[in-house]
């Protein structure tokens, strides 16, 4: 059912600090910040040549990601995100395992213009994972 790895996610305290590390450190392609308010993020994806890491900072009031950093202040990984043919689908089969699917089962539009959904990390050895319809 799932298909490549999409990205993995990391939560930074200071955005420009983490992108100029992977820019001039790592020398990695790094695209423009770019703002998700549905998400309450700020991401940044940074392209590699089998896959994407996207770096995610807060982005106004209750943004999931600044919990994340009130006890992660360094940062860290956040999510891994998972390629689906059809979101729906997946959904349905995976509900029907007993995994649950977060919010109300409605996927959002993601960061790459995506129906996207998030699933419980308890129902997946403690990793938060995102599902995108490609």
């Amino acid at each position: 059912m799932i298909g490549r790895l999409n990205h993995v996610a990391i939560a930074v305290p200071d955005l420009e600090a983490a992108s100029n590390q992977y820019r001039h450190a790592l020398g990695a392609k790094v695209g423009a910040p770019q703002d998700e308010p549905d998400h309450g993020v700020t991401v940044v994806f940074i392209e590699l040549p089998n896959t994407k890491i996207e770096l995610l900072y807060p982005l106004g009031e209750g943004s999931p990601i600044q919990s994340f950093l009130d006890k992660n202040p360094s940062g860290g990984i956040h999510h891994v995100c998972y390629e689906v043919e059809d979101i729906l689908a997946a959904r349905d089969h995976l509900q029907s395992t007993g995994a649950r699917v977060l919010g109300d089962g409605t996927p959002k539009i993601g960061a790459h213009g995506k129906p996207v959904l998030f699933l419980h990390p308890k129902d997946f050895n403690g990793c938060l994972v995102e599902l995108e319809q490609v």
